[in-house]
């Protein structure tokens, strides 16, 4: 029976060395103690969740504003690109809403007439080219059959291609195609719409934004705003001017060398090399000149072989001469960076990337250049290329030492004995006089 205290409680056995021995487990029917959940954990659990749904919304709602923010991005540069002329109005009394509606009506205009005109030379081109395409046609097959020793007929080829399979799928694509066009079409203009009403406002308000923008800041800070804010619209201003001056060189060039062949269209297609090589990155030299050479081809294949050349050639020009001065006065950027900030523009926002990433770097290099401390360069060779190397001696100073250092290696061995030779002679002489002081030491001792 276990022992019971005065209030009747069992007492738990102890050891005899006086300690409580541990609990023993519950038998197998015993209900055993559930351990309580921590209050802190479901306040936890529900703001993980919380945070987790937060960020699936923001991640949802930021892909689909995307595109908003893209063409607001690119209505804030074109009103920078504006902002001097319209100021510049604004300055002579003009009210700045007004003055704006002047400007985005010259470059509507402007834009319109480009299109305008490049669309009737298209229309006329190709009507010419399916007009004359069996004479083409005509061409090919005369000289594959002069070539080749073939029998082939126009007849023939035109009705396999008539009723090939390859034909009809492609007319049933085209025709469920349509569509899909003309939603692109109708998206584009409602894009080119939103860029033109958020640059306006942009241009038009610019002043009530900057003193928006302002309101929240201290003036320390203003300061840094409205100077970032003159640096974005001097570099902006600046890059597009510069590339309009290189369109108006090039488009002039190769209007001259399409005049002098004799190619139709030859002001149009001017205008065309002119703006696309200039004003789209990377590959606008490339699609600037495929029309010239298309149309060149039509008049003779030799012309569009010239035009080639020369689109090439002008290119390096304009690489190595042209570009580099007119950009070092307005951008000032160089042509590396330029053509890195290029490609890293269009991996993250595309061709509206590569467009506003040339002035986007100038703004951000031109900003920082005033928070960099720049010291005074050494007046060291190596500054400028060029590297400081010993002198190495001539082949006749190398053979007169080499000359002068082989009597003295023959010599090596007899100077050698010699030193031997007197190192012993003076170790006997040490000898003896040890052992004449020995013999003196015993006599005096003897005596």
């Amino acid at each position: 029976m276990a022992p019971t205290d005065e209030s009747g409680q069992t007492t738990p056995h102890t050891t005899p060395t006086g300690t409580t021995p541990p609990p023993r487990p519950p038998a197998e029917g015993a209900a055993r103690p559930t351990a309580r959940m921590p209050r802190w954990l479901p306040r936890a659990m529900v703001l993980a969740l919380a945070l987790v749904a937060a960020f699936q919304f923001g991640s949802w709602a930021f892909h689909q504003v995307t595109g908003l923010l893209v063409n607001i991005l690119i209505a804030f540069f074109l009103a920078l690109a504006i902002e001097p002329a319209v100021s510049r109005m604004a300055a002579r009394g003009m009210r700045r809403g007004f003055a704006t509606f002047l400007v985005f009506l010259g470059l509507t205009v402007a834009v319109a007439g480009f299109v305008t005109l490049l669309g009737s030379m298209l229309a006329g081109q190709i009507i010419k080219m399916v007009e004359g395409f069996p004479e083409y046609l005509d061409s090919v097959i005369h000289w594959v059959n002069a070539k080749f020793h073939t029998e082939l007929r126009r007849v023939d080829i035109q009705e396999g291609l008539l009723h090939s399979d390859w034909l009809r799928k492609y007319a049933q694509n085209g025709a469920a195609g349509v569509l899909d066009v003309s939603t692109q079409v109708l998206g584009g203009l409602f894009q080119m719409l939103t860029i033109g009403l958020f640059s306006f406002y942009f241009a038009a308000d610019g002043p009530r934004l900057r003193r928006a923008l302002c309101s929240v800041l201290p003036p320390a800070r203003q300061a840094e705003v409205l100077r970032a804010w003159e640096i974005a619209v001097d570099k902006t201003g600046g890059y597009l001017y510069s590339r309009s001056l290189m369109a108006l060189v090039s488009g002039v060039a190769h209007y001259v060398l399409l005049q002098a062949l004799g190619v139709p269209y030859a002001p149009v297609l001017g205008v065309w090399v002119g703006l696309v090589s200039q004003f789209i990155p990377t590959i606008g030299t490339y699609l600037a000149g495929a029309l010239p050479m298309l149309i060149a081809f039509t008049v003779n294949p030799w012309y569009a072989l010239w035009v080639l050349v020369f689109v090439v050639v002008y290119q390096q020009f304009e690489n190595y001469m042209l570009q580099p001065k007119l950009t070092a006065k307005t951008v000032d950027i160089h042509p590396a960076v330029a053509f890195g900030s290029v490609i890293a523009g269009t991996a993250l926002l595309g061709a509206v990337g590569a467009l506003i990433a040339i002035p986007a770097v100038a703004t951000l290099q031109a900003f920082l250049g005033a928070y960099v401390k720049r010291y005074a360069v050494t007046d060291d060779p190596r500054v400028h290329g060029h590297r400081t190397r010993t002198p190495a001696p001539a082949l006749r100073t190398r053979v007169r030492r080499l000359w002068a250092a082989e009597p003295a290696r023959t010599q090596e061995p007899g100077a050698a004995r010699q030193e031997s030779g007197t190192a012993a002679a003076v170790a006997g002489t040490r000898a003896a006089e040890t052992g004449g002081a020995a013999v003196a030491e015993e006599g005096a001792t003897g005596e």
